[in-house]
């Protein structure tokens, strides 16, 4: 086996993991955001207040990225 295969090999399995503990540990970090897991849990104005203000960020974010699009396409 020469060393560029091994290379080649090593690069694949560090890849490989990385991929593995990324990708679920962000997806769990973006629903815990989004679900105001952060927030003091006792107090529910807050917590409900937290989720109704990322979830509006989201909606202002999408609508703006529409207006962008058919802004650009009316030729701007």
């Amino acid at each position: 086996m020469s060393q560029d295969d091994e290379k080649e090999r090593e690069s694949r399995r560090i890849i490989g993991r990385v991929g593995a503990e990324t990708e679920p540990s962000m997806a769990k970090r973006v629903q815990n955001h989004m679900n105001a897991r952060d927030a003091d849990e006792n107090d529910w104005v807050e917590v409900w207040g937290t989720r109704i203000g990322r979830w509006l960020g989201v909606a202002l974010l999408i609508y703006l990225v529409w207006w962008l699009i058919a802004f650009l396409m009316r030729g701007g």
